[in-house]
């Protein structure tokens, strides 16, 4: 009975925290509404993407506080480098609001449906998030903002990692966005709960185990090599990440 109670504790502060995200994001996105017509609206990307990553930072203490999710970070100690494209592996719906809320003046890339909606799209845009309806042209514009002095959050499955298995295949995009812009990559290895909110599986279905686990690892770097071809570096990134989640 006392396991039983615990649970639903901690269930219903997991429900509260996708209250919280939803409550916040909408009111959030209806504030920058009016900006989007404002003139000179680019010069607040800087400030619009130091809020996102101020909220995802308190929603990353909810998680701890509440204690319905544990999360541990590996190597974060030290500080984390500009004008790096940072990718990972993606077991979870919520990577990407972790690595947001640690990562420094961070950009991503959102499917372009998402840079319409009222509830996403304002602050998406005000941010200078990158969306492209065709990989040449999402390449080209997400290399410019890098070589402007942004960072880039990928996950170069395209997609949450498929059941069952470690890794999917990874898309070589982020390494022609690296060689375009001459900037470094950088891994970070996520393991996490295996029902976390993973692929196919609905968010407000909790994890049956509470509190969750979620462990990110900032992990080896590859500074930018004029002579390295991209696929070599895909293939050296495709097998690091492998091998170390072959071993967890």
């Amino acid at each position: 009975m006392k396991t039983r109670l615990a649970y639903a504790v901690l269930a219903g502060a997991y429900y509260m925290s996708w209250a919280w995200f939803a409550g916040v994001g909408v009111a959030v996105n209806l504030l920058c509404l009016p900006l989007l017509l404002a003139p000179g609206r680019a010069r607040v990307g800087t400030a619009v993407r130091g809020m996102v990553r101020r909220l995802f930072q308190a929603w990353v203490w909810w998680f701890g506080w509440s204690r319905c999710l544990r999360i541990t970070w590996r190597g974060f100690d030290r500080p984390c480098a500009r004008q790096t494209i940072y990718i990972a592996n993606h077991p979870t719906l919520l990577d990407a609001t972790f690595l947001l809320a640690r990562l420094p003046d961070m950009i991503c890339v959102i499917k372009p449906a998402l840079m319409h909606s009222p509830a996403i799209g304002p602050v998406a845009f005000l941010a200078g998030y990158a969306a492209g309806e065709t990989d040449v042209d999402l390449i080209r514009a997400v290399a410019g903002k890098v070589a402007e002095g942004r960072s880039l959050l990928v996950f170069p499955e395209g997609t949450r990692t498929k059941p069952g298995t470690t890794l999917g295949t990874l898309k070589p995009g982020y390494a022609l966005i690296a060689e375009r812009a001459h900037a470094a990559v950088q891994l970070i290895v996520i393991r996490a709960s295996a029902d976390l909110v993973p692929r196919g599986r609905p968010w407000w279905r909790p994890p049956s185990i509470l509190p969750a686990q979620a462990e990110l690892t900032l992990d080896r770097r590859w500074e930018y090599d004029p002579a390295r071809r991209t696929r070599d570096l895909t293939v050296e990134v495709e097998r690091r990440l492998s091998e170390v989640l072959a071993s967890s």
